[in-house]
């Protein structure tokens, strides 16, 4: 009988190429496919190692059949690998559905650790104690009322991510709701242009506001009540 191939879960780069781990990239050569978000994304990472990898389209919009492609093909002891965009697939990223489905058909599944953003953010921040809450992207309609009232409930800071086109708004909210609060707001994380601003919501509103430039690129923020 065929013994099954390896999913593997890899970590890649949230910015900085460079930032990918020397198992990944042993990873990528060896798999019969790697899957990922964007294949232009993942090919230029691939570039610029230098590896020569067989990509495949896999996103949060995959269909059965392709979920049962992928399992069938680790069932015939062929291993794949899937990315993300930047960061880890599962985290705020697709990759759920398929972790599940290989579980459930008793197919290996093996985690690439790398970097991540929110730990990045954390190691920068100086943010006292060693307990925080992670609470993925701020809700974008549904949700997002309810995500804003219930921060007070943690006595921990609380970490969470926000897209560029929603970052103002998201400001306005903190400042309407936590005036008080101590905010880090981690952008260009790992990348040239790298910073953690510090302040009141406020103070971090009006420098997003005055340096518009700012506003681009997505976030790690931290509030501290």
């Amino acid at each position: 009988m065929q013994k099954p191939g390896t999913l593997y879960i890899v970590a890649t780069p949230i910015g900085n190429m460079e930032d990918i781990t020397l198992r990944a990239l042993r990873i990528f050569r060896e798999v019969e496919y790697v899957l990922c978000e964007d294949t232009r994304t993942t090919g230029n990472l691939t570039k610029h190692h230098g590896i020569k990898a067989k990509l495949k389209r896999y996103d949060a919009h995959a269909s059965e059949a392709v979920h049962a492609a992928i399992i069938a093909d680790l069932e015939a002891g062929h291993s794949v690998a899937l990315v993300s965009d930047a960061g880890t697939p599962g985290v705020s990223d697709p990759g759920v559905m398929l972790v599940r489905m290989a579980r459930a058909a008793n197919i290996r599944i093996d985690a690439i650790p790398g970097a991540s953003s929110i730990t990045a953010a954390i190691s920068i921040a100086g943010v006292s104690g060693n307990q925080f809450s992670f609470l993925g992207f701020v809700p974008s309609k549904k949700g997002r009322e309810t995500f804003f009232a219930d921060l007070e409930l943690y006595d921990h800071p609380v970490v969470f991510l926000e897209a560029t086109h929603r970052i103002i708004k998201t400001l306005e909210s903190l400042v309407a709701s936590y005036p008080t609060a101590t905010l880090y707001l981690g952008r260009e994380l790992t990348k040239m242009h790298e910073e953690m601003l510090v302040g009141t919501p406020a103070e971090i509103l009006e420098i997003l506001t005055k340096f518009t430039v700012k506003q681009k690129g997505e976030f790690v923020l931290i509030l501290s009540l």
